[in-house]
């Protein structure tokens, strides 16, 4: 029987696992509809924030 185990130190990663917190001020109302539409998908409010963000900045135009 063995008489030690052993555990590696874990590495320290910044963020959790690439993602960081942030911080963001938002309408009521629209704080309401991301609660809405995340009942209706069964998504958190973070995992939608992220998808709906990701997808806006693949479509913005800045204008000059």
């Amino acid at each position: 029987m063995e008489k030690e185990i052993r555990i590696t130190k874990k590495i320290p990663k910044t963020g959790d696992e690439g993602f960081k917190v942030v911080s963001v001020r938002m309408r009521e109302e629209l704080l309401d509809r991301l609660d809405r539409l995340s009942a209706e998908t069964n998504r958190s409010r973070n995992e939608l924030i992220n998808i709906l963000l990701e997808s806006a900045v693949e479509i913005v135009k800045v204008d000059e």
